[in-house]
């Protein structure tokens, strides 16, 4: 089993997910081979709920990282489950268009993608200026 994957499923116990009952976890790996884990929050007004891979960055940023290589996320189900826009137009902001995210199939099963495939012609802060 792929260690971040299997980081990224740990965590998915510790979800808060009362109305969804869709628990995700995410790990993301810095460049230094420090590994930041989240999970999915939800809030009963849905638009204040956190997301697995936000919680992770969060966590990786607090810790003074900026760079990372990899991320796997997972979620209860094992259905290949992607970031959502939200997610990875975050990890933009901090990682580039080479970050390998690995998604969950089950089993030993991954799917890979950078996120660049994920996300092309993000929002950058040079098309800001």
């Amino acid at each position: 089993m792929d260690e971040l994957v299997e980081q990224a499923r740990e965590v998915q116990e510790q979800a808060h997910v009362p109305y969804s009952e869709y628990p995700v976890g995410a790990a993301l790996r810095t460049t230094d081979g420090t590994v930041f884990v989240g999970c999915n929050i939800e809030n009963a007004n849905y638009s204040n709920s956190l997301h697995a891979e936000e919680v992770a960055i969060a966590e990786a940023i607090k810790g003074g990282h900026r760079e990372f290589n990899r991320l796997a996320v997972s979620s209860a189900r094992r259905d290949g489950v992607t970031p959502c826009g939200m997610c990875r137009q975050t990890l933009a902001e901090f990682c580039d268009e080479s970050l390998e995210v690995v998604c969950d199939e089950g089993d030993d099963e991954v799917t890979a993608y950078t996120l660049g495939e994920l996300l092309p012609n993000t929002i950058t802060e040079e098309m800001l200026e």
